[in-house]
């Protein structure tokens, strides 16, 4: 598994809504972007996938923007880098979620040790929120 630049930045982004004290504010594409060094126009694209996977909820108007769509302590890690990268497994083939067909699997023992590495990536990413990191 390698994060893309669209999980990095969706969870950066997410981090700095988790770390409002008030939830129910919203906080503007422009205010994140400029918080956590990420181009605005790219921001917008991640905020409405996160929108559509309500992870997030957003608002229009003079105070409107994003804002967390349920606690911190209620959005695990795996969700969002499944979202936007797809599989935690290291090949198609050890991948419970995006399982393809692979080359690797002649090899039961080598799968075997790939499926551990998948397993253990998303143990620790599941189990870990955004309250979490905070």
């Amino acid at each position: 598994m390698k994060l893309t630049t669209r999980s990095e930045y969706a969870l950066l982004a997410l981090v700095h809504l988790a770390r409002q004290a008030d939830a129910r504010v919203f906080v503007s594409v422009e205010t994140i972007a400029a918080a956590q060094h990420i181009p605005a126009k790219f921001l917008e694209l991640l905020m409405l996938s996160l929108k559509r996977a309500t992870i997030v909820r957003s608002a229009k108007g003079q105070h409107g923007g994003f804002a967390l769509a349920r606690p911190a302590a209620r959005v695990s890690l795996a969700e969002v880098v499944r979202l936007f990268d797809g599989a935690l497994a290291p090949t198609e083939s050890a991948s419970k979620h995006f399982y393809e067909p692979t080359p690797i699997e002649k090899e039961r023992r080598l799968l075997r040790v790939f499926k551990g590495i998948r397993n253990q990536i998303a143990r620790t990413l599941e189990h870990t929120s955004l309250a979490d990191v905070l």
